[in-house]
């Protein structure tokens, strides 16, 4: 065996072997890689693309939780406002009953006081006639006593 035929057949053998791999073996890794690296691009931009949308997505809700509060202190103070307005009104509503139950009382201590004094005038009545009637010692029949009570009755 010849040296230099061994040497150029090995040439020959890797010529073959290396325009093979450029022909049927490279552009296969070729358009693998660079379908990976669109992948990883897209990759890349969909995470900045999901970092913004993060960012917005919390500059919202803390937005929102800032209205959401801004509104609860809204309620709140309506709230403590209604509750005074209550209170007010039954404070009002409280002295107008006190003060009707006042007024009634009084009228009603008034009857009261009307019907002792009748009353007091037809025993007054009874006691003068009874003494009118010692005094002039004699009987004063119903009929009579009764027009004589209601005539003092009517003086007093």
């Amino acid at each position: 065996m010849n040296i230099n035929a061994t040497l150029l057949g090995q040439v020959i053998s890797f010529a073959i072997f290396v325009w093979f791999c450029l022909k049927f073996v490279w552009p296969p890794l070729i358009a693998a890689m660079e379908e990976r690296k669109a992948k990883i691009a897209d990759g890349l931009d969909a995470a900045d693309r999901a970092m913004r949308d993060l960012e917005l997505a919390q500059n919202k809700a803390t937005d929102r939780l800032k209205e959401a509060k801004q509104d609860a202190a809204v309620i709140i103070d309506e709230a403590k406002k209604r509750a005074s307005q209550i209170v007010e009104e039954s404070k009002d509503k409280a002295r107008e009953e006190g003060e009707r139950l006042i007024t009634a009382a009084q009228a009603e201590i008034e009857q009261e006081a009307n019907r002792a004094r009748e009353q007091l005038r037809s025993q007054v009545v009874v006691l003068a006639l009874a003494g009118a009637e010692k005094v002039l010692e004699r009987s004063v029949d119903d009929e009579t006593n009764r027009a004589l009570v209601e005539q003092l009755a009517a003086q007093l």
